[in-house]
Parts: C-alpha cells; structure tokens; sequence
C-alpha cells in the first residue's frame, strides 16, 4: 500500500505542476493580449508621448521665464519714462500747426 499511495502522490504532484504550468502559460498569453489592445486603444487615443510632452514643457518654462524677464525690463522702461518732468516732454514737442507746415489758401 505504501508503495500505491507513493504513486497516487506522485501522479498527484505531477498533475498539480502541469496545471501550475499551464495556468501561467494562460496568464502570459491573456496579458500579451491585453497589452496589444491597450496599446491599440492608446494609440487610437492620438495621445502625446512623454518625450513630447517633456520637451513642450520645457519650451513652455524657457518661455515663461523671457516673459517675465520682459515684464520686468517693461516695467522698469516704463519706470524710467514716467519719471522725467512732464514740461520737458511738452516743451520739445511741437504744435500741431508747427507740424502740419504752412497752410494754403485757395
């Protein structure tokens, strides 16, 4: 008997591996094909890869930087032309006749 119930074991064990192997053959072939229709759904999508996205996000921060460096050479030019005396901007401008030159009658 001893030597029956060491076969039943055996065959037991061996039947337990081939379904053990079996069950992740099943589970490598379901996730290969999951994984082909996300990417044909992703890529269906028009999704951005993250290279592109990175590189437009750099682009985007180099930009915003100019800008604000902009800004602050605006402000201070601003700054600069608010600050001289009102007379001495009106003074060096000419009247409007003066520009026009000397009128014709008819």
């Amino acid at each position: 008997m001893n030597n029956g119930s060491n076969r039943i074991l055996d065959e037991l064990a061996k039947l337990m591996t081939d379904a053990a192997g079996a069950a992740q053959g099943v589970r490598r072939e379901a996730e290969t094909a999951i994984q082909a229709q996300l990417e044909r759904l992703i890529n269906s999508m028009d999704l951005v890869k993250r290279e592109e996205f990175e590189a437009v996000r750099e682009m985007a921060v180099k930009a915003r930087e100019e800008n604000d460096a902009l800004a602050a050479r605006l402000a201070e030019l601003e700054q600069k032309l608010g600050s001289k005396p009102a007379s001495k901007a009106q003074s060096t401008a000419k009247p409007a006749a003066a520009r026009r030159g000397p009128s014709k009658k008819a």
